[in-house]
């Protein structure tokens, strides 16, 4: 990091190209800096609003040459107004409960990222994974930070006495919103659409702050 103006400036570095884990034939590189610094918060702010990523204390965003198909997706939620398909994703989901929690992992939190993995992404870059890798993931933050987790009510033919978790996504909170950090969730509940309803309920809490 390097001073300016009495604030700090982050410095960037680009990795090397590698594949493209999205498009055959194609390579990948990043623009990325930490967050090792008193202002990580601000940097935070300020780079998302620019196309950034969070990955623990690292920010990143792809500088793909002569590619720009990555793109982060920001909503203006007081502008925000759910279609049809979304009514109807949230109808779906009228028994789901959801509760924010420090960003802390747990063996149920990682039970469910690993049947998510092996059902969604067994080829992808995070598909080794081990519990302490995945509690780096969720702990090391140097932002407001929260795990946002989604349960459907106990079924008893499967012998359930507790809510399931069904769904959690790693959530920033930055100074004009909420920033999805990572999301996963039960494979087995596709009727449900949880990614998408994931998204309509952050826009909803957003919107609620």
């Amino acid at each position: 990091m390097s001073h300016h103006q009495g604030k700090i400036a982050p410095q960037f570095f680009v990795t090397a190209p590698q594949p493209c884990p999205y498009l055959a034939g194609r390579a990948e590189r990043k623009l990325f800096t930490t967050l090792r610094n008193p202002d990580a918060s601000q940097v935070n702010d300020f780079l998302s609003l620019r196309g950034f990523r969070r990955s623990q204390g690292v920010v990143y965003r792809p500088s793909c040459t002569g590619c720009t198909a990555c793109l982060s997706t920001r909503i203006p939620v007081d502008l925000f107004r759910p279609a049809r398909a979304h009514r109807k994703v949230a109808a779906r989901n009228l028994d789901v409960t959801r509760t924010a929690s420090a960003a802390a992992a747990t063996d149920e939190q990682y039970d469910l990222f690993r049947r998510y993995l092996d059902r969604r992404h067994a080829d992808g870059g995070m598909a080794e994974m081990d519990a302490f890798e995945f509690a780096a993931m969720i702990e090391e933050t140097p932002v407001r930070t929260r795990v946002v987790e989604y349960r459907r009510p106990p079924d008893p033919t499967w012998d359930e006495d507790e809510p399931a978790l069904i769904g959690a996504c790693l959530t920033d909170v930055l100074a004009d919103g909420l920033s999805m950090v990572y999301s996963f969730f039960d494979p087995l509940e596709d009727r449900r659409s949880l990614g998408t309803y994931m998204i309509l309920d952050h826009v909803e809490i957003a919107r609620a702050a």
